[in-house]
């Protein structure tokens, strides 16, 4: 994955690295081809399949043909099959991405059969996990197809954040406070107090106070910019965030 070059600071200037991965790029070449409208649109689908995976399952289709739809829509989505329509969701990838594949789970399932099962390229990789696999570590809820996706979708995009910032601290040698802290940041309120934490790190507990203040600026700027990436101006950047912070605490 690309690494940020400058970062959207919360004064609400520019990223400058991030054009490459923005679906604002992805829209304005619609149904057409570029390099790099096409590597924005494939980034973008690589990170996030797995939502979508869960939906699939969550809708009733058994593991394999889950497998093989999830495929087959990524598929057709990377050839623009659904650009071309005009749709209110298209301003935020989420909300395209999951009307989208709901088209393609209504109108073209039974067009895809002429496809032989497996027959086809794997447009997304799986990195070595078996999405089964993930999927069986859900929670047994009742959670709508839609509500899981979404709910998905956030973890996920929380789990790049903090593993951005963990690259970030291990690269500084300091991997240790980063897993020390993070908890202040988000977690389940396990960290301990800021006492506890200075102790446990030889510390003063302002010194502590003060590095997590950093950590959380250096958290909401970084979860401006992955946010940035899926949505087609920056001015939605903060009505998903509000949407997605949300679903985290739900």
């Amino acid at each position: 994955m690309p690494q940020p070059t400058s970062a959207k600071s919360e004064n609400g200037s520019r990223a400058t690295a991030f054009d490459t991965t923005h679906w604002s790029v992805v829209l304005s070449a619609g149904g057409s081809f570029s390099p790099e409208s096409q590597e924005a649109l494939e980034k973008l689908c690589r990170t996030y399949w797995y939502p979508l995976y869960v939906h699939v399952r969550r809708s009733g289709w058994p593991e394999q043909d889950a497998k093989d739809l999830t495929q087959q829509f990524f598929a057709r989505f990377l050839e623009r099959k659904y650009l071309e329509h005009a749709d209110p969701d298209r301003g935020r990838f989420r909300s395209f991405l999951l009307t989208s594949l709901k088209h393609f789970l209504a109108d073209e399932w039974d067009k895809s059969q002429t496809q032989k099962r497996g027959g086809g390229n794997a447009p997304i990789s799986w990195d070595g996990v078996d999405p089964e696999n993930c999927y069986r570590d859900e929670p047994v809820d009742q959670l709508t197809p839609d509500r899981i996706y979404d709910k998905r979708w956030a973890g996920l995009l929380l789990e790049r954040v903090l593993g951005q910032l963990r690259r970030e601290y291990d690269k500084a040698g300091r991997a240790a406070e980063f897993e020390r802290l993070k908890a202040f940041v988000w977690g389940d309120g396990d960290g301990g107090t800021y006492a506890t934490v200075a102790a446990a790190m030889n510390a003063e507990v302002g010194t502590v106070k003060v590095a997590v203040h950093r950590l959380r600026k250096r958290f909401r700027e970084q979860l401006r910019l992955e946010v940035l990436r899926t949505v087609a101006s920056p001015e939605e950047v903060d009505a998903e965030l509000r949407h997605l912070r949300e679903l985290l605490s739900s």
